[in-house]
């Protein structure tokens, strides 16, 4: 067992190992502050057949870390929280390019999260201990993997803020790296977000997190991982791990690709149509050309054994053809220029019963997006290790596989749609108007209709577009844009705006997602080593281009939030009262809240700090909960003579009660409901429910108000009512014998009588 530390600007990671996890081939414990989580790598012989490398991530979060007991039915740990997944796909975006090529082993990494402070996120310690514990399995592995957090605060660029100190950032960025042969700091990941609040502190004087000040953060950022990367190489050579001996098989034999790049080279160049459609036709007509040439040549037999090896040749002479285009002629596989946008559309409006709906196409990528509003309560409980405890605006992200013309499972979403989710979330969080100033809640949801290359910001544009459909007051509208680059012996050529193609045979996918003035997200994956820092500058500007094109795009469509919110959207109130009174509005056992709830058709949510929130469809049942709540809150009494719309609440044997305003009724008594006839019950006249105009007669000393009915049908003809001739008296009810006191004295009395004659007689002499 062994144990180091070390400071970095400011902040301490200890790291442990030997201690834990002794049977896992690598294992180490990582702690900063008191947030501590357990890395583990393990590895197995590689599957038969496969031509890919199967890499699994894990992230365990337990809930016992913070001192919590799970949530739900069964309180233990179930399906992975989102933050688990999305620290997951942090951990393995910078792993996966980092293990040598052509290895092809099972390796799963698990971070399981031992102790969790609130202070520090367990993401950093994470990848951290990722990277050390495969470098100490001794795979194959370019590490270790570096990863720390900086933060604009101030405007200074803190290294490994705390929770706290997030919520006075204007940026807040994530970078992984590992340190090359040359000993420089490759950047292999970057995710970024602008918090929510960013646009007041901006507006307060804190600077803004433009394409400039981003790329110094990252420059930071690169210095910090120098020193990280160094300590962890420090712990594997004190342990004495080497890695173990890897000797790649190529794909394809030298043979193999002589034969593909003879017959197919010469073809490729006509293949690579603009079209995605028939450039897939074609690469598929000339790869089943190409399966029958070889055959023809090599012979049945010979062919079946190296049939294995021509789809990653046809594969590789595509991706060389595609970038030897870019790189000597600029010219890319749709025809565009290395700058050139798509052709652009947006629309919105276009689900009859949505709140808020947006469409945005770019070439042929599409995205339908629908924004739903719904009252504070809809609010989504978080039950994770992150101090956030539910959110307001939640954004979900689906990928079918029409989108792409495929078959396919439609279910639970994956870990991709969880994250492209979660992006486009963060882009418009900045964006989206505090609570005090807009109490809803939002939903929106982005189906992609049609996908190839960057559906994520296709996403953030739609939502955009569909968040001012519904009227809601976005503090700027938010555009994205996916970059990419091709490096060629030394060259490296950026992309705007890339194609699916282009993002998997290219060497970065870089998004950028912001308003005209700064940026509001980014993420990056790399898979080159080496690239300058000039370069992601230059990415970063070339993508702001871009998005301010694509702004005017989207403003020519809908130029500012709809002045008045959606018709079918509710109608949200906000009132204050004060705490001492939330109590009296919501009654015993929630009687009086309920009563409102009834009467006006309005949900009502009350917080602890008495903010009321009143929501209904139609606004007028909002505002009849608003004045029966200050009704109870501030209580006014009725005048002699003043005339309510009121309810019957209940009904006695002499007369009924009339709720007239909120927590206050009056009697109407049973004389004055006949209209001139005497009643054997109220319920002749009125019931429970009731609705009965009425009028203050008279107010007791006690605050006993008298009522009597008054308006059409009620008001007595000029003289009064008419008297009804012979009108029989109410019958009385039948009394049971010996039940009436009557009865009872009467039977008393005879009984005394008989007495006294008979002790008279007895007297006589």
């Amino acid at each position: 067992m062994a144990t180091w530390s070390r400071t970095f600007d400011g902040f301490e990671m200890t790291v442990d190992t030997g201690k834990l996890a002794l049977q896992a081939k690598g294992a180490c414990v990582v702690t900063i502050g008191e947030t501590q989580v357990l890395a583990t790598c393990t590895s197995a012989r590689p599957r038969e057949g496969i031509d890919f490398f199967p890499l699994t991530v894990d992230v365990e979060e337990r809930m016992y870390a913070a001192g919590k007991i799970p949530g739900g039915f069964f309180r233990r740990e179930g399906r992975p929280s989102e933050t688990a997944i999305l620290t997951a796909r942090l951990i393995d975006r910078p792993l996966r390019p980092t293990f040598k090529d052509g290895y092809r082993d099972d390796v799963q990494v698990v971070i399981t999260v031992l102790s969790a402070d609130l202070a520090n996120p367990y993401d950093i310690p994470g990848i951290n201990g990722a990277g050390l514990a495969v470098t100490l399995a001794g795979l194959p592995f370019d590490g270790p993997v570096a990863g720390v957090r900086v933060a604009l605060i101030g405007g200074q660029w803190r290294v490994n803020p705390t929770y706290q100190d997030l919520e006075l950032a204007n940026f807040d960025v994530v970078v992984a790296g590992r340190v090359n042969d040359a000993g420089e700091v490759d950047i292999l990941m970057v995710e970024g977000e602008a918090p929510e609040g960013t646009f007041e502190r901006i507006a307060e004087g804190g600077p803004a997190p433009t394409e400039e000040v981003v790329a110094e953060g990252l420059e930071v950022a690169k210095r910090v991982i120098g020193g990280i990367v160094g300590f962890q190489r420090e712990i594997v050579a004190e342990l004495g791990v080497a890695p173990d001996t890897f000797e790649p098989r190529p794909a394809y034999s030298a043979e193999t690709w002589g034969a593909v790049e003879a017959f197919a080279g010469p073809r490729m160049a006509a293949a690579l149509v603009p079209a995605k459609k028939e450039r897939d036709a074609n690469l598929d007509a000339l790869k089943e050309d190409l399966r029958a040439h070889l055959a023809g040549t090599w012979g049945e037999e010979a062919f079946s054994e190296r049939a294995g090896e021509v789809s990653p040749a046809f594969k590789d002479l595509q991706k060389k053809a595609m970038r030897g285009r870019i790189v000597r002629e600029g010219v890319r596989l749709d025809g565009r220029g290395v700058t050139d946008i798509r052709p652009l559309s947006a629309e919105v409006g276009l689900i009859p019963r949505a709140h808020g709906s947006g469409l945005f196409q770019r070439g042929e990528t599409q995205v339908l997006n629908v924004a739903t509003l719904g009252m504070l309560r809809m609010t989504q409980m978080i039950d994770t290790l992150d101090p956030e405890e539910s959110k307001r605006y939640i954004h979900h992200y689906n990928f079918p596989p029409f989108s792409t013309g495929e078959t396919g499972r439609i279910g639970s979403p994956r870990r991709r749609e969880i994250g492209h989710g979660a992006l486009a979330e963060r882009a418009l969080v900045p964006a989206i108007p505090d609570e005090d100033e807009f109490p809803y809640t939002l939903r929106l949801v982005s189906d992609v209709l049609s996908s190839n290359g960057s559906t994520s910001m296709a996403s953030v544009c739609a939502s955009t577009l569909s968040l001012m459909d519904a009227g809601v007051p976005i503090k700027a509208p938010v555009a994205g844009i996916a970059m990419g680059l091709i490096a060629d012996e030394g060259q490296f050529v950026t992309l705007t705006d890339i194609l699916g193609a282009e993002d998997a045979l290219g060497d970065m996918d870089f998004k950028v997602a912001g308003t005209r003035d700064f940026v509001t997200a980014l993420q990056l994956d790399t898979k080159v080593t080496g690239l300058p820092a000039a370069v992601l500058a230059g990415a970063l500007m070339q993508a702001k281009e871009a998005r301010l094109a694509i702004l005017d795009v989207m403003l020519r469509t809908i130029s500012a939030p709809r002045a008045a919110l959606s018709a079918k959207a509710p109608r949200v109130v906000q009132i204050q009262i004060p705490i001492d009174k939330i109590g009296e509005v919501i009654g015993p056992k929630g009687k009086r809240i309920n009563e409102i709830i009834a009467v006006t058709g309005a949900d009502i949510d009350i917080e602890d700090d008495g903010r009321v929130f009143v929501g209904s469809r139609a606004g007028e049942g909002a505002e009849r909960a608003v004045e029966m709540i200050e009704q109870i809150v501030n209580p006014r009494l009725p005048q002699v003579g003043e005339r309510f719309e009121g309810t019957v609440v209940k009904t006695t044997t002499f007369g009924a009660f009339v709720n007239i305003l909120p927590a206050r009724d009056g009697l109407v008594h049973i004389s004055k409901l006949g209209r001139g006839k005497r009643l054997s019950s109220v319920e002749e006249a009125v019931n429970t429910g009731d609705h009965l105009t009425v009028e203050v007669e008279d107010i007791d000393a006690a605050g006993k108000i008298s009522l009597k009915p008054v308006g059409e049908g009620w008001d007595p003809p000029e003289g009064g009512w008419p008297k009804v001739e012979g009108e029989a008296r109410p019958e009385r009810r039948e009394r049971r014998p010996g039940s009436d006191r009557g009865d009872r004295g009467r039977d008393r009395r005879e009984r005394g009588e008989q007495r006294h004659r008979e002790g008279g007689e007895r007297r006589e002499p």
